[in-house]
Order: C-alpha cells, then structure tokens, then sequence
C-alpha cells in the first residue's frame, strides 16, 4: 500500500503551534536563567518577598511552603498555600521576586473575589471528566460513522480550550498586579522592575502558547470529522 494511506495529513496543523510551544518554553526558561543572575538590591528573597506581600494584604492565613522543583511555583486557592520552588523560595535573584509577586497576585485575585479566577476554579473539576468523556464520544462517532455524535464529543473535548482561554486572563491579571505592588511598595528598584517584567512576559507566553495548541488539536479534529462525513 502506498505510504500515503498510512500518514494523517491533519497532524500538519499542529506543527506551527508545536514550534511555538517549544519557543515559548525554551523563552521563559532562558529569561528566568538570564534575569536570575541579577539579585534584587534590597537582599530579599522570593519567599521573604511573598510574606510581605501577603501581609500587606490581610493574608496572614496564605502558608507559603517550599517545594521541589525549577518554576513549579503555584498558587492553590482550595488550602490557601502558596508554593514557592528551589529556584524561587530563598533566591535573592530579581528573577525569583518576580516569579513570588506573581503567584502572591493569585492569592489577592482569590481573597478579592477575581471572577475570571473563579470561573477557572470552577472548570478545575470539570474539565478534565468533560474531555476525556468527550474523547471517548469523538471516537465512537467516528467509529461509527456518527458525526452528531462525533461533534458533541468534540464541544465537551473543547472544554480544555475554554480552560485555558480563562486562564490568559488570570495570569495577566496576576502578572499586573505583582508589577504594581512591586513598584508601589518598594520591593524592586525601578531599573529592577523592567527584568522582573521580562520574567514575567515569557512566562505569560506559555500560557498563550497553550491555548494555541488548544484550539490546533480541536481544529485538527474537526478536519477528522469533516472526512469522515465525506467518505460516508
């Protein structure tokens, strides 16, 4: 049989977001180890920096832990913890301030009430049921030769998209609200503060590049049914 009927052509589409999310990945690491090598004039550390942060607004209750890990930091707004990484938590670097102001923005997005953060909280649990359930009706449509059936399957498969869509906002949000309480309280010089963006600007970009993946493998997919259908 010819090598053509073996290749999926549809796989084409998801090449220029896989370059982008290999650039976007290879981006934020090289900046944080770019920008880690400049330490913050003021001597603190991320964690340091997060307390002071939270404290200032009324989080007294938001533990901050240490974890494993190079950029795993994370905010988890179920048991108000704040997880700092090696790379984060006793670093002096403008880099790891950055990289802590952020998250602490996590932690002010949900004591606030942010909706968009919300509204990702709430996809939290559904998301990952809704898609892997969904996958599984996308292919006994296909399967079968159903493309209603194949379609429903594809929306609740789209819920990832829709999550990582609510997600842009949420981390663009945490990123502004981490450079303005830095500047606003003094944590980073004003000639520290441009790094600690660039930091924070790659960072966003993963996140960009995620939802772009998203929306190629949804698109793919539609190609998938959309033969499907015309072949039957």
């Amino acid at each position: 049989m010819p090598f053509g009927y073996y290749f999926d052509y549809t796989y084409i589409v998801l090449i220029p977001a896989l370059i982008f999310a290999l650039y976007a990945q290879a981006k934020v690491n090289s900046t944080f180890k770019k920008y880690s090598k400049f330490e913050n004039s003021r001597g603190f550390t991320g964690a340091e920096v997060a307390r002071r942060i939270l404290d200032a607004n009324g989080l007294f209750n938001v533990q901050i832990v240490h974890i494993k890990g190079n950029l795993t930091d994370n905010y988890n707004p179920s048991n108000q913890t704040l997880s700092l990484s090696d790379s984060t938590f006793n670093s002096t670097s403008v880099a790891a301030i950055g990289v802590a102001a952020h998250e602490c923005g996590h932690a002010v997005q949900h004591s606030v009430g942010y909706a968009p953060l919300r509204l990702r909280m709430g996809l939290v649990s559904i998301t990952p049921i809704g898609s892997k359930a969904g996958f599984i009706l996308l292919l006994v449509g296909l399967i079968f030769s159903n493309s209603t059936l194949a379609l429903i399957g594809l929306a609740l498969y789209s819920l990832i998209a829709l999550f990582q869509a609510v997600t842009l906002p949420v981390e663009f949000d945490a990123s502004k609200r981490a450079l303005e309480t830095l500047r606003a309280d003094c944590l980073l010089e004003d000639d520290e503060l441009p790094y600690a963006k660039k930091v924070l600007s790659a960072a966003a970009m993963t996140y960009v590049a995620a939802l772009v993946s998203a929306i190629a493998e949804i698109f793919r997919l539609l190609l998938i049914i959309g033969n499907s259908r015309r072949r039957n």
